[in-house]
């Protein structure tokens, strides 16, 4: 995890700074927009709140000197830009160990494929597929998802819909719409994307973690990228910007705010967003989202059974097999929505258990309760994040459907993987909104130097 700490040798300084442009937010789609200027020749320098860069990504080092993320990691299917980042920053790809389906789990015992609810929750699924293509009724906006799921008569198929919602958006499910959803399902290309590993969005990994993408262009910044650094206030008055940070005023040509809807909404602007933008910052909210990684000296489990599952036994969480190629093992956990939340009551002993319990029933071996090293993070409550994997819409509103509007306000320009064209809510999202991002204000301030050459004197 890449630390740049704000120079505070020299007072003036650590107050005072000149930019040509201000990236806030040290993100992916930060990081990418400032390297894409700083490449260029153009002043930057980028504003993180946290003490550390990479956003909603986060590598880390496992007791047996492995790598693996609590943050944003797998590399999908088409998903060109990341793959091309990897491959320039030096790391090694891998696909994803996975079975043709994850075995589901409940009361302890697997579901069979053709029982009765998950024949049901699949006709259902090929209900919001069809939906999602045609569009949804207009009552759905006002429809939350967990209103429509209590119409499903199985408990069992509704249990499974319910888990599988939560681990795939990381919503509230009374106050995610069935609109929201279903235009998530249409833009991501159909749920057989966002859910598959093999073909879908959970495709590859990278050895080193994909947070270490993050931590080598934050390295090649340098002293650009300041951390502790959180903006509370951007002023704009056609003549630059003023942004007020807790380790320094900065005055800017060009701002870029990268930080999702919910985290720009703690900013002060003056002037004030346009209506629109205002609603957009007041009626998204960040996904709640428990990850845990637990390391093992080999993926022993391999000999008998694939670790990919859905347990639908509260805390409903799904379990992928994310080992590197020749080991460790790694077990990647993923909680969402209300029960992330309801996770945060236990200790920390007490949430393995709650895990790594069924987990070892389920795979036959006692061995998966003692791993050589166990790792957690509850993104809803960092304070810098607030959540994950992305802003989301509250049931009612008609805004925070992908991608979020990015045009311009005056020289304040947006990025951030919500706002992507393709691939939003994802990190090929974060860098495609990145580049997009800096192509804007390397073309507005090339077009506005072009003004001034050609003005008359």
């Amino acid at each position: 995890m890449n630390q740049h700490p704000t120079d505070s040798s020299n007072d003036e300084q650590a107050t005072s700074r000149e930019t040509t442009v201000a990236v806030v937010g040290a993100g992916m789609s930060g990081l990418i927009a400032a390297r894409a200027l700083h490449r260029q020749g153009l002043d930057v320098l980028v504003l993180e709140s946290a003490d550390r860069t990479g956003g909603r990504m986060m590598a880390d080092t496992s007791a047996l000197g492995s790598r693996f993320d609590l943050g944003g990691q797998w590399i999908g299917h088409g998903h060109h830009r990341f793959s091309a980042l990897a491959a320039e920053l030096g790391t090694t790809v891998f696909p994803m160990h996975t079975p043709k389906r994850p075995m589901v789990v409940g009361d302890g015992r697997t579901v069979s494929a053709v029982s009765p609810s998950m024949l049901l929750a699949t006709a259902v699924l090929s209900v919001w597929e069809i939906r999602a293509r045609r569009g949804a009724p207009k009552r759905w906006n006002s429809t939350t998802v967990r209103e429509w799921l209590n119409t499903v008569p199985a408990a069992r198929a509704r249990r499974l819909l319910e888990v599988l919602v939560e681990i795939s958006t990381t919503a509230d499910l009374d106050r995610f719409s069935m609109d929201a959803f279903v235009k998530m399902i249409d833009y991501q290309g159909g749920l057989s994307t966002m859910l598959s590993t093999n073909g879908g969005a959970q495709e590859s990994l990278i050895v080193e973690g994909a947070g270490t993408l993050t931590d080598r262009i934050a390295d090649e910044l340098g002293p650009r990228v300041l951390t502790g650094s959180r903006v509370t206030s951007i002023s704009q008055n056609g003549r630059g910007i003023v942004l007020q940070s807790a380790s320094a005023l900065v005055r800017a040509s060009k701002v870029i705010v990268s930080v999702p809807p919910p985290a720009a909404a703690t900013i002060t602007f003056d002037p004030p967003h346009p209506a629109n933008r205002h609603r957009l910052e007041q009626n998204t909210y960040m996904g709640s989202v428990y990850k845990a990684v637990a390391v093992y000296r080999q993926p022993f489990w391999r000999s008998t059974t694939d670790a990919e599952f859905m347990f639908l036994d509260r805390p409903g969480f799904a379990v992928f097999d994310t080992s590197p190629p020749g080991g460790p093992g790694h077990l990647c956990v993923l909680v969402g929505g209300r029960e992330a939340r309801e996770l945060d009551g236990l200790d920390e002993a007490g949430r393995q258990r709650a895990l790594l319990g069924p987990l070892a029933a389920a795979i036959g071996s006692p061995e998966i309760r003692r791993p050589a090293s166990w790792h957690e993070k509850s993104w809803h409550l960092d304070e810098h994040a607030i959540g994950g994997y992305s802003a989301l819409p509250t049931a009612g509103n008609p805004e925070g459907s992908f991608p979020f509007p990015s045009e311009p306000i005056g020289d304040i320009h947006w990025a951030g993987t919500e706002t992507a064209s393709e691939h939003a809510g994802y990190i090929e999202g974060a860098i495609e909104s990145g580049e997009r991002a800096a192509h804007e204000v390397a073309h507005a301030l090339r077009h506005n130097t072009a003004n001034a050459t050609n003005r008359p004197h």
